[in-house]
């Protein structure tokens, strides 16, 4: 009864706490997912209180926020869209690759670390975080721009890349040999490829199974489906966010409209603790010693990612605002990277000190990320743009021969 009591006074408080920044980001007008961080720090490892009865029901509720984030963003979006738009963007998820996870792999060996640090690494700082992209996307009311199918397909495609880097790092950290981790990437190949094909054949007759017209039963339908997905998908080795996306992208019609208003508090509410988690299980004390470094490849890689996200709304044919609002999105790294530090650090493969460097890599860009977005927003960035555009204008590039 007593541990109960005290998860109860946890819970209760910290989410009044999350209601208070909440209201209060919104009137000084910046996004909240910092203060939600900063309130994880502060409640968390090393922080001032130091909550730990209602740690395990924030990690679950963390894991079901990321996979409700996905799920939504699914429901934006119609399989034949999704196909086009991953044939379109696949030169830039090339691109991405290069662009972001040589950076992390050089980072690596130059602090003298080996081989399997710096593949590490390069996952930590290749893969934005779809969780926090998807917050952003939401909060600045994004979803039906242009530029935002490009987002989500670089996005998907990072996640999808992800279904085949996992299984080869887990084979690689223990030390496997080639048969085993060939065996791990075949099973998250089918397992991918199989959803991808239920979710586009079968998309009709799954919606027709859920009534638009029973709330509670849609709600629980749709919601218990995602998560079995998910958690089937995670079994596997790969992604549950793709899971939990691609059962987005299954439904259709008026079961995913009705769907996404019955959604949309509950994504509001596990987004937020998402967020907080991430902060309760850092310890601020582990930060400053490797702060320095991770702020230098967090400048590094957000650029690079800027460069990434500009390149693929360009090629879309997106305007150029539009260009910068899709790099400038796409900056924030976040569950993926910790995942993949877990990992090394689990497995003794890597320097201790990896893990630190992820975290403090990861705020950084969590916590400047969401305030970049709304640059483009800023009517000195807008000014900036057509002044560019101007200059551009009276001096056009020489077309060669």
């Amino acid at each position: 009864m007593h541990d109960t009591t005290t998860l109860l006074i946890e819970v209760g408080a910290l989410l009044f706490l999350l209601g208070l920044l909440g209201r209060l980001s919104r009137r000084i007008g910046l996004s909240p997912i910092p203060l939600y961080l900063l309130a994880g720090l502060l409640f968390g490892h090393g922080g001032v209180f130091g909550f730990k009865a209602s740690e395990e029901f924030f990690a679950i509720g963390a894991e079901i926020g990321v996979i409700l984030l996905l799920v939504m963003l699914g429901l934006e979006y119609s399989a034949s869209e999704l196909v086009g738009n991953l044939r379109a963007a696949a030169p830039a998820g090339l691109i991405d690759g290069l662009l972001n996870a040589l950076p992390g792999a050089a980072f690596a060996l130059l602090l003298g670390w080996d081989w399997v640090a710096a593949i590490v690494l390069a996952g930590i700082t290749w893969i934005s975080s779809s969780g926090v992209v998807a917050k952003v996307l939401s909060d600045l009311g994004r979803l039906g721009n242009r530029e935002t199918p490009v987002v989500l397909s670089v996005l998907v495609i990072e996640d999808l890349a992800m279904a085949f880097y996992l299984p080869l790092l887990t084979a690689v950290l223990a030390g496997a040999g080639l048969v085993a981790g060939g065996a791990a990437l075949a099973v998250a190949v089918a397992t991918v490829l199989i959803v991808l094909v239920a979710a586009i054949r079968y998309g009709r007759t799954i919606s027709n199974i859920m009534s638009a017209r029973d709330p509670e039963a849609l709600l629980l339908g749709v919601l218990g489906l995602t998560l079995l997905v998910a958690g089937v998908a995670a079994k596997l080795q790969v992604s549950a966010a793709v899971g939990a996306f691609l059962v987005g992208i299954a439904i259709s019609g008026p079961v995913a409209h009705h769907a996404t208003e019955l959604l949309t508090p509950l994504r509001d509410l596990f987004a937020a603790v998402f967020f907080l988690f991430f902060g309760l299980v850092t310890d601020p004390r582990d930060i400053p010693p490797v702060l320095l470094p991770a702020l230098a490849l967090a400048v590094v890689t957000m650029a690079t990612k800027t460069l990434t996200g500009y390149l693929a709304a360009r090629r879309a044919g997106i305007a150029e605002p539009g260009r910068w609002r899709t790099g400038l999105t796409l900056v924030p790294r976040g569950e993926f990277s910790i995942v993949i530090a877990g990992l090394a650090v689990a497995a003794g493969s890597v320097d201790p000190q990896l893990a630190a460097l992820a975290t403090a890599y990861v705020l950084i860009t969590v916590i400047v990320g969401p305030t970049l977005a709304r640059v483009p927003d800023l009517d000195w960035f807008k000014g900036w743009l057509r002044q560019r555009a101007a200059k551009q204008q009276a001096h056009p590039m020489p077309v060669g021969d």
